[in-house]
């Protein structure tokens, strides 16, 4: 699951990205609202971390001209500024939460993970299709059987992303781009045979079903 974070303090920016990948995410950073506007027109995120102080303008500019032109994803705003007037401000302009500096990562961490569980309609830490169990507070599977399997961190992130989007045929290109962040190498199409097959070895290769020429598609029936 990918992740637009905008922040123009690197420190701050570098450490919340290791935050969230160490808890299954893939972030992409973006220092200025042309860089945000630019990434969001070419790539898809779930969510959006946004600091409202920046170099080239407020973020709520971008927020309010996501929210005309029907841009739904969670945004999350990160601000120094704690009055309610300011956090009134924010939500009224399309924010979904507001987090003051300075906050704890953990903090921000669970707000995301809830501003996610809310938007897929969920209120447990579980996800369940087709009899397969995901356990993302753990990040392990449980099959039909009964028995749960750990998960290594793509592992988790690429199965998450399936059953996100179950019956979607998604094409290696599409998968590659969600598990890895722009900042990264290129990593091999076949590297997504590989974690298709490791994730098959727990599920069956009936509930990741191949489709020639196109990609792969998650079966929840």
């Amino acid at each position: 699951m990918k992740l637009l974070l905008l922040e123009d303090d690197d420190l701050l920016a570098e450490s919340l990205a290791e935050s969230l990948k160490d808890n299954g995410y893939r972030v992409d950073l973006a220092a200025s609202l042309r860089d945000a506007e630019a990434l969001s027109t070419t790539e898809t995120y779930a969510l959006a971390i946004m600091d409202l102080g920046l170099p080239d303008g407020s973020g709520l500019d971008l927020l309010r001209r996501w929210r005309q032109s029907g841009r739904d994803l969670p945004v999350l705003i990160l601000t120094a500024r704690d009055t309610w007037e300011d956090k009134v401000v924010g939500l009224e302009g399309g924010a979904d939460d507001y987090l003051t500096k300075p906050f704890h990562e953990a903090e921000l961490v669970a707000r995301v993970k809830a501003l996610l569980r809310r938007q897929s309609g969920r209120l447990s830490h579980q996800l369940s299709l087709g009899g397969v169990a995901l356990d993302e507070a753990n990040q392990c599977v449980r099959v039909a059987d009964g028995t749960w399997h750990p998960l290594t961190g793509t592992e988790f992130v690429l199965l998450r992303y399936f059953m996100h989007h179950p019956g979607r045929v998604l094409s290696k290109e599409h998968l590659l781009n969600q598990l890895y962040a722009l900042e990264q190498d290129a990593a091999a199409p076949n590297l997504i045979e590989v974690y298709i097959a490791r994730l098959r070895r727990y599920l069956g290769k009936s509930c990741i079903q191949t489709r020639r020429g196109q990609g792969y598609v998650f079966v929840a029936d």
